[in-house]
This record gives structure tokens, C-alpha cells and sequence, in this order.
């Protein structure tokens, strides 16, 4: 019986449906396809976001439920009817997709990775967005993030991401609750010297925790982007030919 199903499955048609059902998953996870067709500037750039995991999953249950009701049990079955919703699915994650890439986003894989970039070279400004990627939330506010960092982001000022679902000891030590009623989601703190300086959403004197909404232009107010863009701007870290011309105009020679 399964060899039976093996070789029905050797059908152009259910190969190329196949193809079709799994091409955004795999154009996404495989680093030389991603970086290519994407523009993103690293393997860690090559996940899935919390809006692509939520079709995602939609569509399993979507598949589960069509499936049960039509008693679908083979696998040649259960393949033949989840191609229309997978395919639907793909079509609309593709659509999603933006291949202009505008995003200048660090994404931090553990605590030490975070907490080493930090402090590896403390005239860096951080802005760091700690975030899940089921919570509707932070799927709304991606990107909005995004654009804003495309829009400020310099060697002075980068933007970061930490997906506390996954680290939670990352959410623990920041103080940021991570459960299906948490109001912490997303937070975003402003790391200057590698030490907090501003987070929202953020308690009031009374350590009671204050309601933010989210939008491009209560981001920009709450951290004074545009101010501390200018700051940036004002004061970019040399690099070392800068350094040996700063004392005048002509390099400075070494005598034998």
C-alpha cells in the first residue's frame, strides 16, 4: 500500500504541487536563496517572521479540519487536499514578502550573543525591540520597526531584536513578561554605554505599568530619534586612518 502511494506520488502533478505548497517555507530557511532573494545581509536574517508564522499555522488547522471532515487518511488524500490551502497560503506569503529588504535589524540568538554585542563597543546606541512572534502585538508593530530602522539606522545607531519566546532568560533579566496576557509586548528599551536609558512601555512612580501605543511617531517621541539621530550624525565613530589624519590635514608620518 505505501509503495503503492510512493509511486503515485512520482506524478508530475503532485511533485510540482509539492514544489508549489513548500516554496516560501524553503526560500526562507535556505541561506543562499534567502540572502538572494530577500536581500538580507546574514543567516540570521533568514527566519520567519511572526505574521508569515501565523498564515503558517492558520493553515495547518485550515488542512487538519478540511481533511477530517472529508476522511482523508492516505497520504495521497491528505496531500491532494491541503494543495488548494497551501498553495493560497504561499500565494499570499509571497505577496507579504518585501524584496527590497529596508530593514537594518540585528536579530540576537542567545543572552551571551546579546549581551556581548552590548558592551563590544559602547559608543554604540541600541535600540532593542524584545517581542514573541505569536503575540498580535509585536506582528503589527514589525513594520513599523523596520521602517524606522531603515530610516535612523547608522554605525552609531543600530536597531536590534530579541524573540524572548524563544530566550526567555533574556525576558527575565530585563523584567518583561512573556505570557498570553503580558502588557510588555512588545517592549523596546534604548541601550546607551551598554546600559538602559529609556523603555517603553515603562511603570509610572508607583512602578504601575503605563499604557503605549505602538505607532511610528510615539517611538520617535518617546527615544527623541530625530534628536539623537543628529547626535549620531554629529559624532561618528572614527575609523583609524580618521584618527592618525585628525591632528591636520596631511597623515602623519612615522620617523624611522
Amino acid at each position: 500500500m505505501l509503495r503503492k502511494q510512493l509511486h503515485a506520488l512520482l506524478k508530475p502533478y503532485y511533485w510540482i504541487n509539492i514544489i508549489l505548497s513548500v516554496s516560501y517555507v524553503v526560500a526562507k530557511k535556505l541561506v543562499p536563496l534567502c540572502t538572494r532573494l530577500f536581500n538580507h545581509r546574514g543567516a540570521d536574517m533568514c527566519e520567519l517572521d511572526g505574521r508569515e508564522t501565523e498564515i503558517l499555522f492558520f493553515l495547518l488547522i485550515v488542512v487538519m479540519v478540511r481533511s477530517r471532515k472529508t476522511g482523508s487518511v492516505t497520504m495521497v488524500n491528505y496531500l491532494s487536499a491541503s494543495f488548494l490551502y497551501t498553495k493560497v497560503a504561499n500565494f499570499i506569503l509571497w505577496a507579504y514578502s518585501d524584496f527590497r529588504g529596508p530593514e537594518h535589524i540585528t536579530y540576537f540568538r542567545n543572552m551571551q550573543n546579546f549581551e556581548e554585542e552590548l558592551v563590544r563597543d559602547k559608543r554604540i546606541n541600541w535600540i532593542v525591540c524584545f517581542y514573541t512572534v505569536w503575540n498580535p502585538s509585536c506582528v503589527n508593530f514589525a513594520p513599523i520597526y523596520a521602517e524606522l530602522s531603515a530610516e535612523y539606522n547608522l554605525d552609531i545607531l543600530k536597531f536590534g531584536k530579541v524573540d524572548i519566546g524563544r530566550f526567555p532568560d533574556v525576558a527575565l533579566k530585563y523584567r518583561i513578561s512573556d505570557s498570553s496576557f503580558s502588557r510588555q509586548l512588545p517592549t523596546v528599551i534604548l541601550f546607551k554605554n551598554g546600559t538602559e536609558v529609556e523603555r517603553r512601555p515603562c511603570g509610572d512612580s508607583r512602578g504601575k505599568l503605563q499604557k503605549f501605543f505602538f505607532s511610528s511617531d510615539n517611538i520617535r517621541a518617546a527615544f527623541a530619534l530625530n534628536q539623537l539621530y543628529k547626535e549620531c550624525i554629529e559624532n561618528p565613530i572614527k575609523k583609524p586612518e580618521q584618527i592618525i589624519t585628525s591632528a591636520g590635514n596631511a597623515p602623519v608620518k612615522k620617523t624611522q
